[in-house]
């Protein structure tokens, strides 16, 4: 499947493509940087995660040291934390798959 036919889809990949210019573009100069643009657009979602999950921590440790009586803050973190882990789980889930796929083409 092509990765185009997907721009529509998701914002991510829209960014991505946007980063690297257009796709005929792309495709001219090569894939690597396509692919050194979706890397950057992953490894900066894995930062947002780790940054979640360290807020979400913090207001963890906030609450148990009784910093703060605001079981909000805490909540909302959490979420996002657990929103963040969940969505770089599926998308790390996903890129297996495409490499399973493509280790199990025949040439």
């Amino acid at each position: 499947m092509d990765i185009l036919t997907l721009s529509g889809s998701s914002g991510i990949i829209q960014n991505v493509l946007d980063k690297s210019g257009s796709a005929a573009k792309g495709v001219e100069k090569g894939q690597s940087d396509l692919f050194s643009a979706m890397l950057g657009t992953a490894i900066d979602n894995i930062h947002t995660t780790n940054s979640y999950i360290s807020d979400a921590e913090n207001e963890e440790l906030k609450l148990a040291l009784g910093e703060t009586e605001n079981t909000h803050d805490l909540t909302i973190a959490l979420q996002k934390a657990s929103t963040a882990l969940q969505y770089t789980v599926a998308i790390r889930d996903k890129f297996m798959d495409a490499y399973k796929e493509l280790i199990n083409m025949n040439i």
